[in-house]
């Protein structure tokens, strides 16, 4: 069992454990064990967003791995999906983003990166673990052998020219006004470059980080900001990303919201009219509305559930072929892109179904009615309730009651002390009603 890795990479509270410099200078050193093969020089990137404590964990880890003798190559404020390409097209031995994606400031992360790009597997973070705890004396260097440090200049220009790749050359944007909401976060330089230099007008919002501002009141977990602009800017379509823009939420000309399953559903059905969709299908989670699986079933699309995690719709993605995937929260992964989660990369994509046909984001981006869904979350405090007895068979009442007219799903956030209770069905009533009594009964347990 994993003590510092969760779902996404490690993460908790900034400077207390497992983020603090005491636990990054471990891990640095942990990841220089994991990597070091024969006397050749290794070499590891570094990305983080805009957060204060981003300083404090950055310099801790360059610690760690010089020590074991890593070269390290900082590129400073990105987003993550950046670190997944540079890793790759550096020829690094491993990527690392400091991150807490869409949490507030006062949280950060670590996500860990493989040299093909993609995040690494459970097995290798099992290991970097088990090294973690091991004498500090196994892992260091001698002397001429210690690890060099360089800033990484070329960085943005290359996140940038890859993500433009993506949008078909024979199209522009110029005459689309577009709003896009960077969260003062990673994506705050490279997204609004990279939509201005395909053409668009742009407005951008949320590009002034001072390192307590990230996704506070802007970005994908709080789109009204995007709306109102969008609505003030009279702009085709808005872009919120989060803080690490690996993901995105859009909204239409008219201010409606466009989630990650009207983004899946979009470059869906145009990649499978172009011939470009692998495996007749797209890969969703659990999470996913009953809507987006029933317009795919009427296209004669399948669609594949996953755990929630980015990670293991890329899992499920590469082990049967698929291209296309992401999460309701919009996370969307486009493989022919991206290795990861990539909130720009999705949006292009829409905004080239847009140019193409030649039609406003309200009359293709909203390809399905939602059935009804109620997503509420449980804040707890200590162990999990989700082992208790009374919650258990308050679950339990709580799927007899849904019966065959809907679905529950009950799981604990990995990346937040949260419990997140969701059910979905053709009655608003009634998913209603259980998804809040069964929350009532998680806060009378957590108590």
């Amino acid at each position: 069992m994993k003590q510092y890795f969760g779902t996404d990479g490690i993460r908790g509270r900034a400077n207390q454990p497992p983020m603090t410099p005491e636990v990054a200078l471990k891990l640095g050193r942990a990841i220089g064990s994991f990597v070091r093969q024969g006397e050749r020089r290794h070499m590891v990137v570094i990305g983080k967003d805009t957060r204060l404590s981003g300083y404090m964990i950055e310099h801790a880890m360059v610690g760690g791995l010089t020590a074991a003798g890593m070269d390290v190559r900082l590129i400073g404020p990105c987003p993550t999906p950046a670190i997944g390409m540079l890793t790759r097209s550096m020829r690094a031995d491993l990527g690392i983003m400091i991150t807490a994606s869409h949490n507030p400031y006062t949280d950060n992360g670590i996500k860990l990166f493989g040299p093909d790009g993609f995040k690494l597997a459970d097995d290798s973070e099992l290991e970097i673990e088990r090294l973690i705890e091991q004498d500090p004396d196994a892992s260091s260097v001698d002397g001429e052998k210690i690890g060099k440090l360089d800033h990484y200049k070329d960085a943005y220009g290359r996140y940038i020219e890859g993500a433009k790749a993506s949008f078909p050359r024979e199209l522009s944007l110029a005459g689309i006004k577009v709003v896009v909401d960077c969260a003062n976060g990673g994506g705050y330089k490279t997204a609004p470059i990279a939509l201005w230099e395909l053409g668009a007008d742009v407005h951008p919002i949320g590009v002034s980080p001072n390192g307590t501002n990230i996704n506070r009141e802007c970005g994908s977990t709080a789109p009204d900001a995007m709306i109102k602009a969008v609505r003030e800017q009279g702009a085709d379509i808005g872009i919120a990303l989060d803080g690490d823009a690996d993901r995105a939420i859009l909204c239409d000309e008219k201010g409606h919201l466009i989630d990650g399953d009207q983004i899946i559903a979009r470059i869906g059905k145009d990649q499978f009219d172009t011939g470009q969709l692998r495996g007749d299908g797209v890969v969703t989670t659990v999470m996913s509305n009953f809507g987006l699986e029933r317009y795919l079933t009427s296209e004669n699309l399948k669609l594949i559930r996953t755990q929630v995690g980015d990670r293991h719709v890329v899992e499920a993605m590469r082990s049967g072929g698929y291209n296309v995937g992401g999460e309701q929260s919009g996370h969307v992964v486009l493989l022919d892109h991206a290795t990861t989660g990539d909130g720009l990369i999705a949006a292009l994509q829409v905004l080239a179904s847009c140019v193409r046909a030649q039609k406003p984001a309200s009359e293709i981006c909203h390809l399905f009615e939602p059935a009804p869904q109620v997503l509420i979350n449980v804040r707890y405090e200590g162990a999990s309730p989700l082992e208790l007895e009374s919650v258990q068979k308050a679950q339990a009442d709580a799927e007899a009651r849904l019966g065959n007219q809907g679905r529950l799903v009950l799981r604990k956030s990995g990346t937040e002390p949260l419990i997140r209770v969701m059910t979905q069905g053709d009655d608003d009533q009634l998913v209603t009603s259980v998804a809040e009594d069964l929350a009532e009964a998680i806060r009378q347990a957590a108590r």
